[in-house]
């Protein structure tokens, strides 16, 4: 580690003709309170609402009539945004949707190609693909346990069904009207048609909210035929259209999933009784298959639209494409609730091996996509691209691992409730428990646990021996100070942590190729015995059939461990406020881009943070025609250069950016390279009139943007004092991505900052000494 940047001699002071200066400050992820980040109690919100505002200090309200009051010094205002992300309990629902989220990320990861627009689009169509199928596979769990393990098997073997007096009216024990298998089914669609229609209420309320909040008027571009960022274009924030065709697309999928599941147990018996009803059934089958090809369709059609602000809506799509799965959803469940004397449900339900196809399908897509990834980056290769472009790929991979054991465990915990505890699958009874698959998908997670613990000892040794390879280095950084082994440690440990984050990249890829291959050895396993793994092995030899059990029991548990933990952080979120922050905070990193590819998926934040931004320095701008200092912290600073690359160029010219503890470069360009890697980042740094970067070592987010020049500042020392002195009496603590306001370098160039707006000389780079100037 180099010695820390000594800070540069103070700035030329203001000019009294520049006009008033003003601070916008933009905090980052967990949020806080505009009290905290402005330092005063009494603060007044000055435009916004309870979601997202711009708040000021009460004496400051009208310091634009009184210039006078802030003479050396900005006007400082807040823009809170963490309720976008953390602000009801509703939020706490989000969890459920965390695979969703996961597989959107994945969209945007992929390498830069401008010249490539046919496999761009290509990439763009297989992650829309592989996030349908996560829509189809939840649909399908909740298919599972509703219709399969409750109203099929539970329902329909009177030993399950008299342990549970909410099932005793659909017991085949009691000879009702409900007990028969077909109005069962019926009765128990209603569960994940309410979870569509649930998925399908939250995506149309978010969007209401969020994609259709109006970014700036578009401007025409100084030299129309130059590439434009993807940041800048107009429709880039605006994902109103394609969020609606998606959304349809998606609600349709699901309430086929439910038509299909219900359809294909009464057509199996018609067909296998020579029934007339076999007709109909078919020709609904028939009806679903074209509808389903119709979806595909929809989904492949269309992505992003972001040269042009599209308001337009595909109404045929969004309105009558759902209503028309809905009705054939209705006519399968009149057509199972058919009088059928005779018909016993035994067995399980037809079309267990929806899930071994689901699986197949999303691991055949994962493939192609990794294909089309690896061609991109041989177009347009990049030094620092997570996992050498393959990132998107990677990342699509945890999102299907991540849903495969979210729903197996639903159907694993679901199945022992109702069994009383027996292993699902093992039961020699009428109850068969949940499909192979799932119990295979979970006996396969002590394998994949096993496989990480040498990666995390392997990073905690390398983590240890560069701690202590960096200790001279610490006292490098203070040549005066006398050293002290313990005060030396610690803050070479905080510096070796901090680096761990370099290297997410190759523990994702492992994560990523272990479930790719595991999963592939559960799916073979699934289909060539069609059985569980236990069972499976009772012809082999002692310890084969000792380890299947062993897996099978370890791998339940932890599937059930996992789902409990999971609906214990929700319920938890949903009650607590500081909870539901930190969920929060996976929120913020996570749901910064538009949904482009899952519609139910959280929806994006920046679609409203962004507009707001570039408003308000527009307008302010524009009113006062003075100078304005966006100050962004750590998921702030991204929220802030995507607000200056909306403004138009008069306007930015008039805009200076700070950014601390600043994600930009170091994970958003590695992981994201077409849109924050070093062609953007330094078309940004040449558009902006000015632009300054703190950073440090101890910081394990943020870092430097690499874009030349004079814009980073750093490695800022942390702590600021390693000892005690005259200025820092008590020990100085290690910050870290904290507090960098408190280090006097903050101020420092702030002040540079707002000075060099306030110059009247031309910018000092060569590519902008031609252009013009508006009055500062």
């Amino acid at each position: 580690m180099s010695r820390a940047t000594p800070l540069a001699p103070a700035g030329a002071p203001e000019s009294e003709r520049a006009g008033p200066a003003l601070e916008l400050l933009v905090h980052g992820v967990g949020g806080t309170t505009p009290q905290k980040m402005l330092g005063d109690p009494r603060t007044v919100r000055v435009t916004g609402d309870d979601t997202a505002a711009i708040y000021r200090c009460a004496t400051d309200l009208d310091a634009e009539a009184h210039p006078e009051r802030h003479q050396g010094r900005p006007v400082p205002e807040a823009y809170v945004w963490c309720n976008l992300t953390s602000g009801n309990s509703a939020r706490a629902l989000w969890l459920l949707l965390l695979p969703f989220m996961v597989i959107n990320l994945a969209h945007w990861m992929r390498p830069p190609a401008p010249r490539s627009p046919r496999t761009i689009r290509l990439y763009g169509l297989l992650v829309r693909l592989v996030a349908l199928s996560l829509t189809v596979l939840l649909v399908a769990a909740a298919c599972e346990v509703a219709l399969d393990l409750g109203a099929w098997q539970c329902a329909g073997t009177a030993g399950c069904s008299r342990s549970w007096y909410w099932l005793g009216f659909t017991s085949v024990a009691h000879h009702g009207w409900w007990s028969q298998p077909g109005r069962r089914l019926a009765l128990a669609a209603l569960v994940p048609t309410a979870l569509v229609a649930l998925l399908w209420y939250l995506s149309n309320r978010t969007w209401s909210a969020y994609e259709s909040q109006a970014p700036l008027s578009a401007t025409p571009a100084e030299d129309p035929r130059a590439p434009q960022p993807a940041f800048a274009r107009p429709g880039f924030w605006y994902g109103r259209r394609l969020v609606a065709r998606l959304r349809a697309a998606h609600t349709a999928a699901g309430f086929l999933t439910v038509a299909a599941s219900v359809t294909l147990a009464a057509v199996r018996h018609d067909r296998a009784g020579g029934a007339l009803l076999a007709v109909p059934g078919l020709l609904l089958v028939c009806a679903l298959v074209l509808t389903g090809l119709v979806v595909v369709g929809v989904v492949c059609r269309r992505g992003r639209s972001e040269s042009r602000r599209d308001e337009r809506l595909d109404g045929a799509v969004t309105s009558w494409l759902p209503l028309s799965t809905l009705a054939l959803l209705l006519l399968a469940l009149l057509y199972a609730s058919w009088g059928r004397p005779g018909w016993v449900s035994a067995g399980t339900l037809p079309g267990g091996r929806a899930f071994g196809l689901l699986a197949l399908a999303q691991g055949a897509l994962v493939v192609a996509l990794a294909v089309v990834a690896g061609r991109l980056r041989r177009r347009a290769p990049g030094e620092r691209t997570a996992l050498r472009g393959l990132g998107g790929p990677a990342v699509a991979m945890l999102a299907c691992a991540l849903g495969g054991v979210m729903t197996g465990g639903v159907a694993q915990r679901v199945a022992d409730w109702l069994d009383h505890g027996a292993t699902p699958g093992m039961d020699r009874s009428a109850y068969h428990g949940p499909p192979p698959l799932l119990t295979w998908q979970a006996s396969v997670i002590p394998a994949l646990l096993v496989l990480l613990l040498p990666v995390a000892l392997y990073f905690a040794l390398r983590t240890w021996r560069t701690a202590r390879a960096d200790e001279p280095r610490v006292m490098a950084d203070y040549p005066t100070e006398r050293p002290d082994t313990a005060r030396t440690r610690r803050i070479a440990a905080a510096r070796a942590m901090a680096g761990l984050t370099d290297h997410t990249p190759l523990c994702v890829g492992i994560v990523a190729g272990a479930s790719l291959l595991l999963g592939a050895g559960a799916l073979a396993g699934a289909w060539w015995t069609g059985q569980v793994p236990a069972r499976a092995a009772d012809a082999a030899p002692d310890p084969l059939a000792l380890g299947a059990d062993a897996a099978q029991s370890l791998g339940s548990w932890c599937t059930g461990f996992g789902f409990l933990l999971f609906v214990t952080w929700g319920r938890r979120a949903y009650k607590d406020a500081a909870a539901r922050r930190t969920v929060g905070i996976l929120w913020d990193v996570g749901t910064f881009w538009p949904r482009a590819a899952h519609p139910f998926a959280p929806p994006c934040y920046a679609e409203r943070a962004v507009p707001d931004l570039a408003w308000r320095m527009n307008t302010w701008t524009e009113a006062t025609g003075g100078r304005l200092v966006i100050s962004g912290h750590s998921q702030g600073s991204v929220l802030a250069a995507a607000a200056v690359w909306q403004l138009p160029a008069a306007t930015r010219r008039r805009v200076a950016l700070l950014t601390y503890g600043c994600p930009a470069e170091r994970l958003y360009g590695r992981w994201f390279p077409a849109y924050f890697g070093p062609a953007p980042l330094e078309a940004l740094h040449r558009e902006v009139r000015c632009w300054r970067n703190l950073w440090r070592a101890t910081d394990p987010i943020g870092g430097p943007v690499r874009t030349g020049g004079d814009v980073d500042r750093g490695p800022l020392l942390d702590p600021v004092a390693y000892g005690r002195t005259a200025q820092h009496p008590l020990p100085a603590p290690v910050l870290g991505h904290s507090d960098y306001q408190a280090d006097p370098a903050f101020a420092h160039e702030r002040a540079l900052l707002l000075a060099e707006l306030a110059s009247a000389l031309p910018n000092q780079r060569t590519d902008q000494s031609s252009s013009g100037r508006s009055s500062g």
